[in-house]
């Protein structure tokens, strides 16, 4: 059982260099060690019931309607709408046209749920965009790469979600809330950096929103905008459930993209249908296979390893916060965010909550810790797509990256040594 531990991250670790999908790697390097700690047939067994116990909860009801929201908003040609709105919005200022990708971003991210569908969409139209009114194609791809996780952070999102089921029960209306405060932190942090890159190279766009179409451009981005107010101020505001709240997104993104858009035909039902459950059931058998990952750490101990190894060091709440950081901005490099929540949160929360630091806190540090992984290398995935669209390798956008990442980690920090920049709002609402 000694080595247990290291045959569990060696197995893992090799089997993810060598490109086996990461939902395999987990389930093979958890079975192989818990064939370690127990008989072939009661292993399996073990593993099964857990695989399965882990999908009996309600609250998981949330993930495949929010996807689905996702899916239709994506079909529905609703990019565009919120580009024009965003590029209404900043108007004439330095670089407008990066300041568009990034509250395009933003946006979009937000109502999607998904960086990488906030990148391709948004970054699909805003890089080319920015190329042919002069900017530095590898500028622009960082500007769409670095903004592209606020979508995250910004609720709705189902990394709340499954925090909330991982920590044993967090208020997803009080994540929510506090989420929202980091995402926009993050994306005005990226306005920044932009702002003054841009006014140093004199980027300013030559295609501006005629005055008399202003009216039109917030009159058809509206009912998008408005799917956030009614999510997420519905949830926050305890009018429904976070459950309730993904069916609502879900009759309201169709009745949207069908009825006012007539953007989705009922012939599309079944592409979207197809898509949301291929989706959904990567997301289910990465929480499957993750708790039998929890399972396989904590009866080889390494749970208790992590924390012997982190309160060695100091039981200092901001040391301790500081050396999760830089543990789960690693783990975010190569794992999904999904999977890292679900494995991690049960390890390193406990030790977290024994030094005064609040759940909810501590999820909001947690998910921002694991966005930034997704956007760094060596393998995060964000970093590879956000590259691809823009069309440069990935190694021309890292040294335009560089100040977003200062400033991306300077908002960490703050949000880690002063909890009330995020906790205000949901305490301010009633919900902690």
């Amino acid at each position: 059982m000694f080595d247990a531990p290291i045959i569990l991250m060696t197995t893992f670790a090799v089997l993810l260099l060598l490109g086996v999908p990461i939902g395999i790697c987990i389930a093979i390097s958890s079975l192989l060690t818990i064939f370690l700690a127990l008989p072939p047939d009661i292993a399996m067994f073990t593993v099964a019931q857990r695989m399965f116990s882990s999908l009996d909860s309600f609250t998981l009801l949330a993930v495949p309607f929010f996807i689905l929201s996702g899916v239709i908003m994506n079909m529905g040609g609703i990019a565009m709408r919120l580009v024009n709105f965003a590029k209404l919005i900043t108007g004439r200022i330095p670089g407008s046209l990066s300041h568009t990708n990034i509250g395009g971003n933003m946006l979009f991210g937000a109502i999607s749920g998904s960086a990488i569908a906030a990148s391709t969409s948004i970054g699909g139209v805003m890089v080319p965009m920015s190329v042919r009114d002069g900017y530095d194609r590898a500028f622009a791809a960082a500007v769409n790469i670095a903004s592209a996780p606020t979508g995250m952070l910004i609720p709705p999102t189902t990394a709340f979600i499954l925090y909330a089921l991982a920590s044993g029960g967090t208020s997803v209306a009080a994540l929510f809330a506090g989420g929202l405060v980091s995402g926009v932190l993050w994306g005005l942090g990226c306005m920044a950096v932009t702002f003054v890159i841009a006014r140093r190279r004199g980027y300013r766009s030559k295609q501006q929103i005629e005055k008399g179409t202003a009216l039109r451009v917030i009159w058809q981005a509206l009912p998008s905008l408005c799917l956030i107010v009614v999510v997420v101020g519905g949830i926050v505001g305890g009018v429904f459930t976070a459950i309730e709240g993904s069916a609502v997104a879900v009759v309201y993104t169709a009745f949207l993209t069908i009825v006012v858009y007539r953007t989705v035909k009922f012939a599309h039902m079944q592409a979207i249908l197809k898509q949301t459950l291929i989706l959904t059931g990567i997301i289910m058998f990465l929480l499957a296979t993750s708790s039998a990952m929890s399972f396989a750490m904590s009866i080889t101990g390494l749970p208790a390893m992590i924390r012997d190894f982190i309160l060695g060091v100091s039981e200092n709440p901001l040391i301790v916060l500081l050396i999760i950081t830089a543990l789960l901005l690693v783990i975010g490099t190569f794992m999904d965010i999904g999977p890292a929540i679900l494995i991690f949160t049960p390890i390193l929360l406990p030790i977290a909550t024994n030094l005064g630091v609040h759940p909810v806190h501590f999820g909001i540090f947690m998910v921002y810790n694991l966005c930034i992984g997704t956007i760094t290398p060596p393998v995060g995935s964000g970093l590879f797509v956000g590259a691809s669209v823009a069309g440069i390798r990935v190694e021309k956008a890292l040294l335009p990256l560089l100040p977003y990442y200062l400033v991306i980690i300077a908002v960490l920090l703050l949000i880690t040594l002063v909890p009330n920049t995020t906790l205000f709002l949901p305490r301010a609402m009633g919900l902690i």
